[in-house]
């Protein structure tokens, strides 16, 4: 055991599907637990913060951190295994990006807890009593982790060596990183280890995408019946995929769902949000003023579907990636 590298993994705000495309290496995850010494991975063994603080600086050859940072224990934890760990590397769309959790961004934290613990349907709470930090009680005190006032993307917290897109990463690609990164034959750092190719390269719908497409009318997914061959956006439908890195699997479009932008922008996208915007303006199918702000009404949601997983990335944030302190990164 000792002559194996040491893997740790770590959960901070996500959903859980990253732990889950962990397991969903199947066989291949007992291949890869021959191959390293997995020293913290708490969603799945009975691990603790001390059996990291145990290790050496730099003793955890890679540590997989997914999720966004959200609370003072994801800030501690970044912190600690970044130290203790050679290379990290952000996986899945919410450590790479903010991901969904980041939409949080659009408010407030206090107007998030009075939403949550005080005008949430079902919920008796007149004096509005929100989560403390410290309570002290006859029995002791009760401490729980503070919630920052912003989600953030992991890079905007600690340095990252690498990042796996995806939510959650599919299986292929999650094997092919691990072997990449364990073999020492590593690429350049920063880089995400996906194709740097957009969606609609491998889309198998892109044989039915017109030349130029113009819509007149934007429809939502929920309402309408796109045949499985048809392109989505010449059907008015939304989908992400001109601006999203591909290696996904197409997972989505073969379930007949429109591509969200989950694996983020290719390297020749600066701004997923803002420049899928920009393509769908040129599309619209009118001069008229007030026509253009019919269509544009009809998108309900547009920061959620724009920016559903890279709102704290993108450029019109607050904060500053770490390595590249000329980009801004947070959120609006």
């Amino acid at each position: 055991m000792a002559g194996k590298p040491k893997v740790a993994f770590y959960w901070c705000a996500g959903c859980g599907g990253c732990e889950e495309a962990i397991v969903d290496l199947a066989e291949d995850l007992l291949q890869v637990a021959n191959e390293v010494d997995i020293v913290f991975w708490p969603v799945a063994m009975d691990f603790k913060k001390e059996d990291v603080e145990t290790f050496k600086d730099g003793e955890i050859a890679v540590s997989f951190i997914n999720g966004a940072i959200r609370t003072e224990e994801h800030n501690e934890m970044s912190f600690l295994l970044r130290k203790k760990s050679r290379l990290v590397v952000a996986f899945g769309s919410c450590a790479h990006l903010g991901g969904i959790p980041g939409l949080a961004n659009l408010s407030d934290r206090e107007e998030l807890f009075l939403r949550l613990y005080g005008r949430q349907e079902g919920i008796e709470n007149p004096d509005n009593v929100v989560p403390k930090t410290r309570v002290e009680r006859r029995e002791g005190i009760i401490t729980l982790p503070g919630v920052n006032e912003e989600v953030r993307a992991l890079n905007q917290i600690i340095d990252v060596d690498y990042y796996i897109p995806g939510c959650a990463p599919p299986p292929n690609l999650v094997k092919d990183a691990i072997k990449t990164i364990l073999s020492g034959e590593l690429p350049p750092e920063g880089s995400i280890l996906a194709p740097d190719k957009t969606l609609c390269d491998e889309c198998p719908r892109r044989e039915s995408k017109p030349e130029k497409i113009f819509l007149k009318e934007i429809k939502r997914i929920s309402l309408v019946d796109v045949p499985q061959d048809r392109c989505f956006l010449a059907e008015g439908v939304f989908c992400m995929g001109p601006v999203t890195r591909k290696g996904c699997g197409e997972r989505c479009l073969g379930a007949n769902m429109p591509c969200r932008g989950c694996f983020g922008p290719s390297s020749y996208v600066t701004d997923q949000g803002s420049k899928f915007l920009s393509a769908v303006s040129s599309i619209l199918e009118t001069d008229d003023e007030e026509e253009a702000a019919r269509l544009s009404s009809t998108v309900l949601d547009p920061a959620g579907l724009f920016y559903m997983f890279s709102l704290p990335s993108s450029l019109g944030a607050v904060f500053k990636d770490r390595k590249n302190p000329n980009i801004l990164k947070g959120s609006f």
